[in-house]
């Protein structure tokens, strides 16, 4: 069993709180990932349900169990850093081992696990080597083959791929999703990247200045963003928004051009993703736009608008588009892909 409570922790260093009573539950085998900002209080969480924080206030709860007070000895996470922390001089069964070896465990068990975790891992033939010997990813790799090795309850990972180069952090990315496959383990996963976020998770935790602004699993969140925060911080290039004056059946932009609303309350914010814009011609839909720029990426390009009051606004298209700058076009605003925002931020449905 692996199943984790947070129940209205907190965390101050002095007179400053960085958890502001965060309630979350975490299944048993769930793949959870924390996100959000710099600051926004994400490490430190996973640092409090590892033991490495004193939590302030609140209980902890792994398999219904209070662990609030106790070391991480006795709370049966492992974790792995964004550091390595490999000793150098040893070998890589070696550093897999070691915790094991410290515990007094005996010889058999500990290479028996030891070639269990480097079989789940690929490492095989690397167990001999020194870490120096080792590319960025076989060195993460091995941290994780340390974790699997003592068999915890649930696996805490602190931005483990952010040491790594683009090509190793996809390829990395494969490995960690095959390994949750195997083990079936509870896994909180701490990262800036909303890349890995939306692959990985099977539940994401969207942190704004120590509060949950949303949880639930990746699609939600892009299809159904409970506020401004969250519409801007899921997706990349980041959901469009602009002023709106939203009641009464109808929407308004700046542009004296509108459509249809059936929100429940007033609404003040119009969002919609790149991708859902369709680009026509002047006049055509909800507002006209300059082309700034036009990113070509090869299978697709954002092309960047200067929508004059409006600001600025980015569409996602074809790679084989033939716009160019200094274009002026209509922007479409399909009516089934448009999400509005009151007056406080809040999503209206």
């Amino acid at each position: 069993m692996g199943s984790i409570k947070l129940k209205a922790v907190e965390k101050w260093f002095g007179d400053v709180q960085v958890i502001k009573g965060v309630d979350l539950d975490v299944e048993d085998g769930e793949f959870v990932i924390f996100v959000g900002p710099s600051g926004c209080g994400k490490s430190t969480l996973l640092r409090m349900i590892g033991g490495l924080e004193e939590t302030s206030r609140g209980a902890i709860l792994i398999d219904d169990r209070d662990v609030t007070p106790e070391p991480p000895a006795r709370r049966g996470l492992t974790m792995v850093f964004q550091s390595y922390a490999l000793y150098p001089h040893m070998s890589v069964g070696e550093n897999m081992g070691f915790s094991l070896k410290v515990a007094g465990a005996p010889k058999s068990e500990i290479d028996a696990k030891v070639n269990h975790a480097a079989s789940v891992l690929k490492l095989e033939q690397y167990l001999d080597r020194r870490p120096k010997d080792l590319s960025g990813g076989q060195r993460q790799r091995v941290a994780i083959g340390r974790s699997i090795v003592r068999d915890p309850t649930a696996f805490l990972f602190d931005e483990p791929l952010s040491n790594l180069d683009a090509a190793l952090r996809v390829e990395m990315r494969y490995e960690i999703a095959k390994l949750h496959q195997s083990l079936g383990a509870t896994m909180i996963y701490v990262t800036h990247d909303q890349v890995e976020a939306m692959t990985l998770a099977d539940k994401i935790v969207v942190l704004e200045f120590g509060k949950i602004a949303q949880v639930g699993p990746p699609r939600e969140l892009y299809e159904r963003p409970a506020n401004l925060f969250v519409s801007q911080f899921i997706g990349s290039p980041k959901m469009n928004v602009i002023p709106c004056d939203a009641k009464g059946g109808t929407y308004d932009l700046n542009s004296g051009r509108g459509g249809a609303y059936h929100g429940d309350h007033d609404a003040v914010h119009l969002g919609i993703r790149p991708e859902h814009m369709q680009i026509g011609a002047v006049g055509e839909g909800a507002l006209d736009g300059t082309i700034d720029v036009v990113e070509y990426l090869g299978a697709d390009c954002f092309v960047i608008l200067d929508c004059g009051p409006l600001g600025q606004m980015t569409a996602r298209v074809s790679g084989e588009t033939e716009l160019k700058p200094g274009e002026k076009v209509g922007l479409v605003f399909p009516a089934e892909r448009l999400h509005f925002f009151d007056k406080d931020g809040l999503a209206v449905r």
